[in-house]
């Protein structure tokens, strides 16, 4: 498999297993409209990140993540874990599709396989996350887009969990209205758990949170536009609260996430900072952590911006 090409790194199992379905079609769209290129697929999790650091190590200067966010996140791992230059393309083909309404990649395949073509390089900035996996131990990693926790933990656990009925709703209704489903189903039943954060090495804050963010880019949970001020090169996160709220006036409310209009409610805070320091205030109390879609453990948790770390493929330079 020479270098020289680029590589697609597919997962099959995204978007409820219909990746593996629409290879065929994907495949002929950017061979059409990108060029040649060479391909691998995943088998286990944690594959692509694995692919992407050795590829990246021998010479490869654009891997192109097919799949989902959960996926184009494992690759940038790889990618930033090599301490290459190399390149990350993306060909969306996933449930939530966060990343590529941040970067404004095309959904069509044509499209996208156009705009890899055509694309500039863009430097942009990751997120470092320090965790509790669930075996206990203490593990890194990097996101392009979101960390959450609070229900956006809880609600990537049960689209994960609930993978026959959610994959109905995707099949018929697409990734937006699964997430909104597990959302719902969500709300209806979260705890609204004790948190103590500190940002930017201030003073310790408690709050009673029903979701907390800490976004690199603006969308996450399939298309709510959580953090409507961030950029991904501004050397900061956007910190977005939401608090205590009845489960009835969150889905009242819910509309007003998908808009980016939300920030001027009252149970709803914003902020900036580099760093970002979250523990449960029970010390037993499982928090569940996302990111970048991915259900990856739990609180105590730190985060910090890593300005300029990865090159990127992107369709429109713009912010």
């Amino acid at each position: 498999m020479s270098v020289e090409l680029p590589l697609v790194i597919v997962n099959p199992t995204s978007a409820a297993g219909t990746t593996r379905r629409r290879w065929p079609q994907l495949a002929s769209e950017l061979r059409a409209h990108f060029g040649p290129f060479a391909c691998v697929f995943t088998q286990h999790p944690g594959d692509a990140a694995r692919i992407a650091e050795a590829e990246a190590r021998s010479g490869r200067r654009l891997i192109i993540a097919c799949g989902g966010d959960g996926t184009i996140s494992e690759v940038a791992n790889g990618l930033l874990r090599s301490g290459r230059d190399a390149e990350l393309g993306v060909l969306p083909s996933g449930t939530g599709g966060d990343l590529r309404r941040a970067l404004r990649i095309p959904k069509r395949a044509a499209d996208a396989a156009r705009a890899l073509r055509t694309g500039r390089t863009r430097v942009i900035d990751v997120g470092r996350a320090i965790y509790i996996t669930s075996s206990g131990e203490e593990q890194e990693r990097v996101f392009i887009n979101v960390a959450s926790f609070g229900i956006g933990g809880e609600v990537v656990a049960r689209l994960k969990r609930t993978t026959t009925l959610t994959g109905q709703v995707t099949k018929l209704f697409g990734g937006k209205a699964a997430f909104a489903y597990s959302m719902l189903r969500t709300v209806l039943s979260a705890a609204r758990p004790r948190v103590a954060v500190a940002l930017d090495g201030g003073p310790e804050v408690s709050l009673e949170v029903l979701n907390f963010c800490i976004a690199n880019a603006r969308y996450f949970g399939g298309g709510m536009k959580i953090a409507p001020r961030a950029s991904m090169v501004d050397g900061a996160f956007d910190v977005v609260v939401i608090g205590d709220m009845p489960s009835a006036e969150v889905i009242l409310k819910a509309y007003s996430i998908y808009l980016g209009t939300h920030l001027g409610i009252e149970e709803v805070r914003a902020a900036r900072a580099r760093r970002c320091v979250a523990r449960p205030v029970v010390q037993e109390a499982r928090i569940d952590l996302e990111i970048d879609g991915e259900t990856v453990g739990y609180l105590p948790a730190t985060f910090e911006i890593v300005p300029q770390a990865l090159r990127l493929r992107c369709p429109d330079c713009r912010d």
